[in-house]
């Protein structure tokens, strides 16, 4: 049992249930490096089991990644092609840290589209830790928030259709339980590496009122001690929320 004193600069009693990582700066690392971008993603991938061991280890309650999103369908094929195979080792040589350490594997986003390789180790992992109770690492693949948002108005739009709900009736949780992370708390923190101002298109409704943190940091070289470090300066800020700080 660790003591608070192991995770210093952070208040254990204090922490973000849900945060959320763009993880971006895998390229620009290998180009750095003079190394293949493929050999960033490598990287990248090595950082992806560090964070997640963190976040279980100081008891985050939801740690959602951007793994893959819709539009990096458009990068060269060889280069998604060998994003597909990382994806595929990732489930095999984490399954059993995974499940040994109580954690949940929930995907969001088009799994269809994914080779069927994929989606197999998929379905078998997310079925594997369905009754897990530690953290919930939720991946985000082949996901964009519009086509999130589109998706649901499309699933509203059918009930409507079939009288199983009222046009009157839609309200925001109507639209929350109709997006990919239904039945999740929204993000508290999103943090971004690479130092890129923007969001992406990632869990755009998701993140209204998330507190938002842009580290330099290219992913690859993102460690324990920098995510601690940003858990503690988002203990330092006040949610408001719209309302007057107290």
């Amino acid at each position: 049992m660790k003591s608070d004193n192991d995770f210093e600069p952070i208040d254990l009693s204090k922490l973000p249930l849900h945060v959320a990582i763009i993880m971006d700066g895998n390229g620009r690392w290998a180009k750095k490096k003079l190394k293949n971008r493929i050999e960033g993603h490598k990287k990248g991938a090595d950082t992806v089991r560090d964070i997640v061991t963190a976040a279980g280890e100081i008891g985050i309650g939801i740690l959602t990644l951007y793994a893959f999103s819709i539009e990096n369908w458009q990068r060269p094929k060889t280069e998604v092609n060998a994003l597909m195979k990382l994806l595929e080792n990732f489930f095999i040589s984490e399954k059993d840290n995974i499940v040994k350490n109580n954690v949940k594997l929930q995907v969001i986003g088009q799994v269809w589209r994914l080779p069927k390789n994929v989606q197999t180790l998929v379905k078998e992992l997310t079925a594997h830790t369905k009754e897990n109770t530690g953290l919930i690492l939720n991946l985000a693949l082949s996901y964009g928030g519009r086509e999130d948002i589109l998706s649901a108005f499309k699933k509203i739009i059918k009930k409507i259709d079939r009288n199983k709900l009222k046009a009157d009736e839609i309200n925001e949780g109507t639209i929350s339980s109709h997006l990919y992370t239904a039945g999740l708390s929204d993000p508290d923190l999103l943090i971004r590496t690479g130092g890129e101002m923007r969001v992406s298109n990632f869990l755009l409704w998701q993140i209204a009122y998330s507190e938002l943190y842009i580290s330099k940091i290219l992913w690859p070289d993102f460690n324990k001690e920098e995510f601690l470090e940003i858990i503690g300066e988002f203990q330092l800020r006040e949610r408001r929320f719209g309302r007057i700080a107290e």
